[in-house]
């Protein structure tokens, strides 16, 4: 049985608890046997309208043994975050209970003219004044910050809009990307497995595959998702957001039929950004050594690289890029092979994005303009020695090399 298998149990509330005011089919009885067997408990909402006492109070009232202390709400994990950051004054998207919550830990949430922050929660009486001032406080420097991005929440009626349709309205204004508390990302969990004995073995349950089940496979710990169907949602086997689990309802957790796969962290970060089409662009001199850029986003060697943009062609791109990287112009000689690895060609950026990227690599022939050795960027370029690379070299760009140099021209996909 999986409940066998766990000391601590993370649950999502909505729609894994209950759905409005009712409880789904066997979660108190299931939370009861829990309790029996000495589990230790931890309820997530991403909801911000709440605080942890009201949700306490709501799971008594359903016969759910529950204490505030055992509630995790995105509102009260987003001022535990605003009380670490040392942030005073904050300009709050959000009902009387994320304002509440930030007063506890004494944020003052009425100075908006010099807020160092802009949070975005719900309110149902939001207007386009709140999206318009908080565009432009973040414009001006405060820190934009969103205590989840769902879509959307379960309710009675069918799935209605949630915090995310607000924090992507201010996004797409401000031009900026925000610091995001709730799940899928880290920080929730990390509250919620704060104190607990390092060798507890912890699970997350919930029925959201983007935010119970991603979230709870980056901060490394196995996920079970509650759902009727029993497919996976997702082909990749390496998807974050495949469960490895599924139970109809909380009684799964004690059938003898059911068990759960390991969770093994893989060794790359999870893309936020989506697939990319790259490019790159191999160029020998007459002693065929290879011409590498020191890019500025990260200061690693490499071979001149990019994105393909809207409306070319791969070998456009490269030509493009090479051009406006190193001042050189090329034409293309030959395709060196198709990329694509989880590991090396996931890139994160300063902005908080991660891409994951399918390069096509080619072997470029100079044909004109000059050689620029700095520009916006890149902090330097020249030409290595196969032998003599430099150490600190884009970890996939080696075996490009070498499949550029071998004798036999054949173009490969990895």
């Amino acid at each position: 049985m999986i409940v066998d298998e766990f000391d601590v149990f993370l649950f999502d509330l909505d729609g894994v608890i209950y759905i409005g005011n009712d409880p789904l089919p066997e979660a108190v009885k299931s939370l009861k046997f829990l309790r029996r067997n000495k589990k230790t408990i931890r309820f997530l909402t991403n909801n911000p309208c709440t605080t942890r006492e009201k949700i306490a109070k709501r799971l008594k009232a359903l016969g759910i043994e529950a204490s505030s202390k055992e509630v995790i709400t995105s509102s009260w994990v987003t001022a535990q975050y605003l009380q670490n950051e040392n942030i005073k004054t904050v300009f709050v998207l959000g009902d009387e209970n994320l304002k509440w919550e930030c007063q506890q830990v004494g944020i003052n949430i009425d100075d908006t003219i010099n807020a160092e922050a802009v949070v975005i929660g719900w309110d149902d009486d939001l207007c386009f004044h709140d999206i318009k001032k908080s565009v432009q406080l973040i414009n001006n420097g405060a820190k934009f910050i969103g205590t989840n991005t769902d879509r959307n929440f379960p309710s009675t009626e069918g799935p209605l809009p949630a915090v995310g349709a607000i924090v992507k309205a201010v996004q797409v204004a401000a031009e900026k990307i925000p610091v995001i508390i709730g799940k899928p990302y880290s920080y929730m969990f990390k509250k919620a497995l704060e104190n607990l004995k390092i060798f507890s073995r912890a699970v997350m349950v919930g029925d959201n595959s983007y935010t119970d089940i991603l979230g709870a496979h980056q901060v490394g710990i196995p996920a079970i998702l509650v759902s009727d169907k029993k497919t996976n949602r997702f082909p990749s086997a390496r998807d974050f957001r495949n469960p490895d689990a599924t139970i109809p309802n909380l009684k799964g957790l004690f059938d003898n039929n059911i068990t759960i796969k390991k969770w093994i962290s893989p060794c790359f970060s999870w893309t936020n950004d989506g697939v990319k089409a790259g490019v790159a662009g191999i160029i020998f001199d007459k002693s065929q050594r290879v011409l590498l850029m020191k890019r500025v986003d990260n200061g690693l060697w490499g071979i001149p690289s990019g994105h393909v943009e809207p409306g070319e062609t791969v070998e456009e791109a490269i030509i493009r890029e090479i051009s406006e990287e190193t001042g050189l112009k090329v034409k293309v000689n030959q395709l060196i092979g198709v990329y694509s690895d989880p590991v090396s060609q996931v890139f994160s950026y300063p902005s908080g994005k991660v891409s994951h990227f399918i390069t096509t690599c080619f072997e470029c022939e100079v044909v004109g303009g000059n050689l620029i050795k700095k520009g916006e960027e890149t902090l330097d370029v020249d030409y290595f020695d196969f032998n003599y690379l430099p150490e600190n070299i884009l970890p996939m760009h080696p075996m490009w090399l070498k499949d550029a140099l071998k004798k036999e021209k054949v173009s490969y996909i990895r």
